[in-house]
């Protein structure tokens, strides 16, 4: 025997199914995009940049808010080992991290730099910077970074603790320089995406439950400041993050199978 559900339950439990917690939905990203792995914003252009990971075009995406295309940029002269996360810095350049390591065998990564990302119409040339660890340190997936004051500062994925490197924004071959590993609180701590606000002083880790937020710190080892973790009270697979300004982030996950990839907005203060 069934039972009807009365109007005011369905609604109930459409709003739970639909919940998104803490994040506001801006956008939903084009279904063309399956394992959507990044988010970065650009000067000089109104767009969401994104990449796809392993396995995928070696192709860089500018998104509106509603998570349309309006550019596919061939990246003709790199491979797409495992992409992972994207920077930027104040001359429109994009940085494309390919350092995806699920295998923990890599021993070379690339930073591919794209130069005036928002003219570029359809194909273009990057030039690569390549990174090796340094001899005492284990190989690990790294999934996150940005660019602060002339240095990439990398962060591994591996639960528990993540591990902070530092390369220099310098084309040719580079051994990274180790700087720490943190011990995250959390059930779950594997950092898929990083970003830092455009003034210099607060610094994102995310995760699919969560972000941590970084901040009074005084050099570039950022656990040193303030660490506080923000339950966004929503699980997905996020894999990118970025500022949109000093106090608010944009968000974007990977298709889960269940329901579309979607841009977030999240205000911090």
């Amino acid at each position: 025997m069934t039972f009807p559900l009365k109007p005011i339950l369905v609604l109930g439990l459409l709003l739970m199914s639909c919940s998104t917690g803490k994040l506001t939905v801006v956008g939903s990203i084009d279904g063309d995009l399956d394992e959507v792995s990044a988010a970065q914003l650009v000067s000089n252009s109104d767009l969401i940049w994104t990449i796809e990971d392993a396995g995928n075009k070696n192709n860089v995406y500018g998104l509106n808010l509603k998570g349309n295309i309006v550019k596919d940029i061939d990246i003709s002269n790199a491979k797409n080992i495992d992409w992972e996360d994207l920077t930027t810095d104040n001359k429109g350049s994009l940085y494309i991290g390919d350092f995806g390591n699920n295998s923990r065998k890599r021993k070379t990564f690339f930073i591919y730099k794209v130069e005036n990302i928002a003219n570029i119409k359809n194909k273009t040339e990057a030039k690569t910077i390549t990174f090796t660890l340094p001899e005492n340190i284990k190989s690990e997936d790294f999934e996150a970074f940005f660019l602060w004051k002339d240095y990439f500062y990398i962060f591994s994925k591996t639960h528990k603790k993540t591990m902070l490197l530092k390369v220099p924004n310098q084309i040719g071959n580079h051994v990274a320089t180790f700087i720490t590993e943190y011990k995250l609180k959390g059930k779950d701590t594997r950092v898929t995406s990083a970003d830092i606000s455009p003034d210099g002083k607060t610094v994102i880790l995310l995760n699919h439950d969560k972000i941590w937020k970084l901040s009074n710190f005084k050099i570039d080892n950022f656990f040193e400041g303030n660490v506080k973790n923000i339950p966004l009270n929503h699980d997905s697979q996020k894999e990118g993050i970025c500022f949109k300004n000093n106090t608010s982030i944009y968000i974007t996950d990977e298709d889960s199978g269940k329901e579309d990839n979607k841009i977030y907005l999240l205000k911090l203060n």
